[in-house]
């Protein structure tokens, strides 16, 4: 087990009642900074984590008490417990807590090793699976709060080179929809983020994970390989636009289960989502035709939006 180590902040550092305070990991590059930095200039207290304390100095010297900085690997699941109880020590409740840590890798399922697809897995399910379970009981005794899942387009479709990303970010958001129909009843809010190409160090070299390459799948992904690394610095995302979305979205009085972010995001979500359906009409006739006949369609306790479940009859 790693240690967690309290790299700035303050336990008396308590926040006001009228302001939120937000947990955020992988808070010191990206849409997790600018998003803590969005929170801050506004009056609210912020909780941030990273791997490397790069920063956290300055924004302890730029924002006082209200910053608190602690080193943590989103992949210590087992720190998880320990780590949000240093947080709420530090500035007494958590209000929003934003899973934002991670990476992303580029690979084909031949090349990516068994510990690449499993660290995929760590870093975008597993991690913010044990800081959820930590939070909850906070949240429910508190009367409500806020789950952001940073997902990806990429957790709702994907393309040859990124099924080892998508793959943590498809079962995050899965668990995510689960969580959004359990946590309800308790007032709490899940909203599950889907940003297309954001200005941040996503694509840089040394953040960008890369499998070790086949030369037989030069000629499938080699594209592929090359538009992943082209765009860093160029990305048409604003990392402060996105930030303000995310703040306003949690604000609605009915908060949404999945906000897309960018233009190209909501293109090739909308044509994912018309594909499938599309197909789903086509195939249906097959579908169907795997019940036993003269069988109605089940109406299930688990539909979505349920803030009770009554248990289903057996089948």
């Amino acid at each position: 087990m790693r240690e967690n180590n309290m790299a700035t902040g303050s336990a008396a550092g308590t926040a006001s009642k009228n302001q939120k305070t937000w947990l955020i990991t992988g808070a010191t590059s990206g849409l997790g900074k600018t998003l803590a930095l969005a929170a801050l200039d506004s009056g609210e207290s912020v909780v941030a984590t990273a791997r490397r304390p790069r920063g956290f100095a300055e924004m302890r010297e730029a924002y006082g008490d209200r910053f608190t900085g602690i080193v943590h690997d989103v992949r210590d699941t087992e720190g998880a417990g320990g780590f949000v109880k240093q947080a709420i020590a530090a500035l007494g409740r958590i209000d929003v807590l934003v899973n934002n840590a991670g990476a992303g890798q580029v690979g084909t399922a031949e090349e990516v090793t068994d510990g690449q697809l499993r660290d995929m897995l760590e870093q975008h399910l597993y991690g913010p699976a044990a800081l959820v379970r930590a939070a909850l009981p906070h949240m429910r005794a508190a009367g409500g709060g806020a789950i952001v899942q940073m997902s990806s387009q990429g957790g709702r479709t994907s393309f040859p080179a990124a099924g080892s990303y998508s793959a943590g970010k498809f079962a995050l958001e899965g668990w995510s929809e689960a969580l959004f129909g359990e946590v309800a009843p308790f007032g709490i809010r899940v909203l599950i983020v889907e940003p297309s190409r954001f200005r941040t160090e996503f694509n840089s070299a040394g953040v960008l994970n890369w499998a070790g390459k086949k030369v037989e799948y030069d000629g499938v992904v080699g594209a592929i390989r090359q538009d992943m690394a082209a765009p860093d610095g160029a990305q048409e995302g604003d990392p402060e636009r996105a930030a303000e979305v995310i703040r306003r979205v949690l604000d609605l009085p009915e908060v949404p289960l999945r906000q897309p972010l960018g233009a190209e995001a909501v293109a090739n979500l909308s044509r994912t989502y018309g594909e499938n359906l599309a197909a789903l009409e086509k195939m249906k006739e097959y579908s169907v035709a795997a019940d036993f006949p003269g069988m109605k369609a089940a109406q299930r306790a688990f539909r979505q939006g349920a803030t009770s479940v009554t248990p289903a009859e057996p089948t």
